[in-house]
């Protein structure tokens, strides 16, 4: 098998290469491609590769063409790798809330994918984390609103949001005056920017709004109740979301627990708290902090609809680049693809 990583030096598109490696994907040839070459920058299963631009002619036969950087790229040249059969998994947004385009995450959704699919958005990287979680709960007691506010890290603006972040940090480190921001609109170094995208007339972030609307498509649930504060916080690569959630059904803790235990790619701590540091480089969802609105009411043994939970999980991995490679193993398994 054939495959192409286009923005392969990007924080995304190494990481999608360290996982292709990591999960021993059956990879014949891997073309490491970005903006511009450079020898021997990428390595891969022990060898170093060089990196070439990339171009229509550098993407002519591959079989499988992940892109990790902007939209620009995905849209000049998926079209073409569409039409001679090749698959697309796309980390941009350019096609995600395209008609008839499935947004997969394996863990969610991934019976919606059928044979004749070629073009694989990667979904926003905090709606992933946070539709993995949410999905445990529409399956357990059907879901009914969900307030959500997520402190997202440093890696969601690609390498420039951490190189950005870690220049502040050493300024504060060395009483220096802090850089001049220029991925975030403030400093982030010990600071949180309630912003991450660009406000709207409303008052809404495009992030804020690319969470609710590609959270719903995962979900199919159109029409779910669903808004989202999205923060900025001085944290490296993994992405934590406060959700306040109501079920459709009256429910307990315990019986949402049980179903969070069982649940595919999750880790529920049951007691106790988990942190973003704690999960940095690893795949799993992790839930913890579940608690029950009502339970300062004991007479009320029914059970209840309204609850609260901490939801973290690693942006560049399970956010982005081990999605995009489980969709890669799901397409192989389901036979819709042949290494």
């Amino acid at each position: 098998m054939d495959v192409a990583v286009v923005g392969a030096t990007g924080a995304v598109g190494e990481t999608i290469v360290h996982v292709l490696e990591e999960r021993k994907l059956p990879v014949g040839t891997l073309r490491p491609l970005a903006s511009r070459s450079q020898h021997a920058a990428v390595r891969f299963r022990g060898r170093a590769l060089d990196v070439h631009p990339a171009s229509t002619e550098q993407l002519r036969d591959a079989d499988v063409v992940f892109f990790a950087g902007g939209e620009d790229a995905s849209a000049l040249y998926a079209p073409a790798i569409l039409e001679r059969g090749g698959v697309v998994i796309d980390n941009s947004p350019a096609f995600r809330m395209r008609d008839g385009v499935p947004l997969i995450v394996p863990d969610v959704n991934g019976d919606a994918v059928s044979a004749a699919d070629r073009l694989f958005p990667v979904a926003n990287c905090t709606a992933i984390i946070l539709a993995s979680a949410l999905r445990v709960i529409r399956d357990a007691a059907g879901l009914g609103s969900v307030w959500v506010a997520t402190y997202q890290a440093a890696s969601g603006a690609g390498r420039a949001g951490l190189e950005e972040l870690e220049a502040q940090e050493r300024a504060v480190l060395d009483e220096l005056a802090d850089p001049t921001p220029g991925v975030f609109p403030r400093v982030l170094a010990r600071n949180v920017v309630p912003q991450v995208g660009t406000l709207d007339s409303l008052g809404w972030t495009s992030e804020e709004r690319k969470i609710c609307e590609e959270t719903r498509k995962m979900l199919s649930m159109p029409h779910l109740k669903l808004r989202a504060t999205a923060v900025r916080v001085p944290v490296r690569t993994a992405h934590s979301a406060a959700v306040v959630f109501e079920t459709r059904d009256e429910t307990t803790v315990a019986h949402l627990a049980d179903a969070f235990a069982a649940g595919s790619g999750i880790v529920f701590h049951a007691s106790g708290i988990v942190t973003p540091r704690e999960v940095e480089g690893g795949d799993a969802v992790h839930v913890a902090r579940l608690r029950s609105f009502d339970e300062v009411y004991p007479e009320r043994s029914r059970g209840t609809t309204a609850f609260a939970m901490w939801v973290v999980g690693d942006q560049l991995r399970k956010g982005a680049a081990t999605t995009a490679v489980q969709i890669l193993e799901l397409l192989l398994a389901k036979g819709y693809l042949t290494a």
